[in-house]
Order: structure tokens, then C-alpha cells, then sequence
């Protein structure tokens, strides 16, 4: 295990798109990279926080403000134009990636949180009412427990939660109880990012479609790390970031299914989402525009088809495989220790991430421990706080893992958790 062999991708060929990863971290944090303390090799296990930017997906940020740096859909002129067909062009290699219909169906926002709370208010607020229910999952992400939290008290809708067992796993049982006529909206996570249990969210869209309830997913954690298709899983919505699969901060995705986003009333307004305009009334721009008002993310969007267009090159079977090795590594090295509490299924179960305890240490204590060593990994609540009520936890460490990513590195966070044991002895 470690060599170039065992992988599925040309690990060592990928790590040199990605400068950041010979960095040495250590010292002052005011000046990186400076001081005589930066000395210990940068070990990166924070992806599903975000994920690092390979070469030429920076390339191509640079070349769109350096080469026809312009806004989009206002103007007749060249560089209006040529940015207009390369920012149009982003949502069609979207589409492709997700196997969504066309560029109708995807919108690009902030990131998840806001196609969450697009949803949530451009529909939510119109649909739902007393007696209707949404359900959502034990380990939802905070961007969907609160955002559909907040909007049932809004409406008068109620709020249900699908059981996760004693493994981490979903209890299907259970969400077949939950999910019935009164459910008006299924919410869920593809592969959380606690547990990394990965969700049978396919199975879940066919009970909410019996009951004629929509389903939205959760796929910040998923289209990143393996092949998802919106159309095999009959998403009605999906939500993900790109920070998370090689690309810019600033850039997220809604898919919608076009005739649920046509029924939709905007939910931001002003410039560009706009046909016409009177001062009694106005009317809206063709899908998906309507969704986006004002100067869009247009760097962003057109660097996200740049990583995708990388993602495709290595191949999401690839990515997803590479990712399973991992994680299963990571499980089997983590489990050999005795004071080590892992949460969520079997290393060879899971999406790609491990999360953890050491007995008798903070998990903020650990990773600063971690740190030190050059480890750079995520202690806290990860966003789910009432999943860590339910594990009788304040706070977990989260390793997680990517195409970039090495068995030698978790070994470098196996042996730096060891000294932190050393220490707390």
C-alpha cells in the first residue's frame, strides 16, 4: 500500500498541479512560508471543507480577467460576448457533468447553502402550509436542517427526522414510516459529512414520488467524489459547491427539474433576471436567468467547467474508487487503536472521510496537536450539530480525502494522533 500501483489515478502526475502541496507550514501565520519554523510538510485532510485548486483550473480564472474580463448577457461588444458564450457554455458542461437536460435546468449560486435557501424560500414559502411535512435526515447539514427548520415556522409546516442507527446507517424502515401523504418535501444528504455514510437517495426519491412529495439532495459531498446522475437517482433538486471539487470559492449549483423551476417565482431581483420591465409591473427572464439576478459569478462559473473539465480527465469511477481506498485505509489504521471512537459505517461502507475521537482528548486539542505536525484536518461539529447531541459528543475530528491525497499521508495523521496519545498519557 502506498506505492503508485495501488492507486487507481496517477496520484504523483496530479500532485504537481497542485503547488500549495509542497508547501512547508509551521511558522508565523503573518508571514507563510518565511520563518525558519516552516519546516514540516504540509499534510491536507480538510477536503470536505474545501478542496485545493489544480493549475489550470487558476489558469483559467486568470485568463478570462487578463484575456476578456467583461459582464455577461449587457453588452454588444466583443468582450461582452465572448465572456457571455463562455459563462453560458460553464452551465452547459454542468448539465452534462450531472446529467441534467440542458442549462435550463441549472442555476449557478453562491454555493449549496444558497440553492438550499432558493428553494426553500422560491418554493417553500409558496407550497407549504399546516399539515404539510418536510423530512429530512439525523445528519442533515446545518444549510438544510435550519433552512427547512426555519421555513416550516414560517408556513405552519411540521418537520420530521429519519432515524440513523447505531452504524451511521440511515434507517430505511423508519423513513418508510415517515414519508407519507402529508409530505410535501424530502430533504437529504447523498454522503454526510460526519459519518460518511452514503445515503440511498434513490430509494428515497421513489417512496417521496409515491407520495407525490419532491425530493432535493444534498450533493455537496457527493458530486465531488463520484459519478452522480440526477436522472438515474430522480433528483427533482440537487444542490453541491465548487470549492469542493478543485474549483473556485463563490460558485455553487442548483438543479432543478425545468418545469418545477419554471413554476417557481425568483427569489432575488433586479438586473438580468428580468424581460420587462413597467413601473406597475415586470416579467422574468428565460430559466435559468430568472434564478439569476444581477452581475452573476462569472470567473467562478466559467472556472467550475475548468475543474470539471479536470475531474473528467481523471474520471469520477476513478476519483470515487481512489477515495474508497482511503477511506478504508484510513478506517483500518484508525480502528487498530483501542481509544479511538470512529463514527459512521465500515472503512469499506463509506464515502471519503473519516471522523473520530481520541478518548480523553478534545477534538480541538487533538488537531491542534494535528498542526503541529503539519497535519490539516477539521475538529468541531462540522455543521451538524444536533447528529453530535445524538452521538453524545460536543465535537469529532474529520480526516478527509482526495484525488491528491496519499496512504503515506494518512499514515503522517496516524502517527501524529499516536504523539498526541504519547502526550495525554
Amino acid at each position: 500500500m502506498g506505492t503508485q500501483e495501488s492507486y487507481p489515478i496517477d496520484v504523483a502526475s496530479i500532485r504537481e498541479d497542485f503547488p500549495i502541496l509542497d508547501r512547508k507550514v509551521g511558522g508565523d501565520i503573518e508571514t507563510p512560508g518565511e520563518g525558519p519554523d516552516d519546516t514540516r510538510p504540509l499534510v491536507y485532510l480538510d477536503n470536505a471543507a474545501t478542496s485545493h485548486t489544480p493549475d489550470p483550473v487558476v489558469d483559467s480564472i486568470v485568463d478570462y480577467y487578463r484575456g476578456y474580463n467583461s459582464n455577461v448577457h449587457r453588452g454588444i461588444h466583443h468582450l461582452s460576448q465572448e465572456a457571455s458564450v463562455a459563462y453560458e457554455e460553464a452551465h452547459d458542461c454542468v448539465a452534462e457533468f450531472i446529467g441534467a437536460e440542458g442549462r435550463e435546468e441549472v442555476v449557478f449560486t453562491k454555493n449549496t447553502t444558497e440553492a438550499m435557501n432558493l428553494v426553500a424560500y422560491a418554493w417553500g414559502l409558496a407550497e407549504l402550509g399546516p399539515g404539510d411535512t418536510v423530512v429530512l435526515t439525523e445528519m442533515e447539514h446545518h444549510a438544510s436542517l435550519v433552512t427547512w427548520q426555519q421555513i416550516a415556522k414560517k408556513t405552519g409546516a411540521s418537520v420530521e427526522y429519519v432515524r440513523v442507527d447505531e452504524d451511521g446507517r440511515l434507517d430505511m424502515d423508519h423513513a418508510a414510516e415517515l414519508i407519507d401523504d402529508s409530505t410535501a418535501m424530502v430533504s437529504v444528504v447523498h454522503v454526510s459529512n460526519t459519518l460518511g455514510t452514503v445515503v440511498p437517495v434513490a430509494d428515497l426519491a421513489d417512496l417521496a414520488h409515491d407520495h407525490d412529495a419532491h425530493i432535493f439532495v444534498d450533493g455537496a459531498q457527493s458530486v465531488p467524489t463520484r459519478p452522480v446522475d440526477v436522472g438515474e437517482i430522480d433528483a427533482d433538486f440537487l444542490a453541491f459547491s465548487g470549492h469542493k471539487m478543485l474549483g473556485p470559492t463563490g460558485i455553487g449549483v442548483l438543479y432543478g427539474k425545468e418545469h418545477l423551476l419554471e413554476e417557481m417565482q425568483p427569489y432575488l431581483y433586479g438586473g438580468e433576471m428580468i424581460r420587462s420591465v413597467t413601473y406597475e409591473d415586470s416579467t422574468w427572464e428565460d430559466l435559468p436567468w430568472k434564478f439569476e439576478a444581477g452581475t452573476p459569478v462569472i470567473a467562478q462559473g466559467i472556472a467550475l467547467e475548468a475543474a470539471i473539465d479536470y475531474l473528467d480527465s481523471v474520471g469520477m469511477e476513478n476519483v470515487q474508487a481512489h477515495e474508497d481506498l482511503l477511506a478504508e485505509y484510513a478506517y483500518d489504521r484508525l480502528s487498530a487503536f483501542d481509544d479511538i471512537e470512529i463514527y459512521g459505517p465500515p472503512g469499506d461502507d463509506r464515502g471519503g472521510l473519516v471522523a473520530f475521537n481520541l478518548e480523553g482528548v478534545h477534538a480541538h486539542d487533538l488537531s491542534s496537536i494535528l498542526n503541529d505536525h503539519g497535519v490539516a484536518i477539521r475538529a468541531g461539529d462540522h455543521c451538524t450539530q444536533p447528529l453530535h447531541d445524538k452521538l453524545g459528543v460536543p465535537a469529532s475530528t474529520r480526516a478527509s480525502f482526495y484525488i491528491y491525497n496519499t496512504t503515506e499521508e494518512i499514515d503522517a495523521l496516524v502517527d501524529a494522533v499516536d504523539d498526541a496519545r504519547q502526550l495525554f498519557a
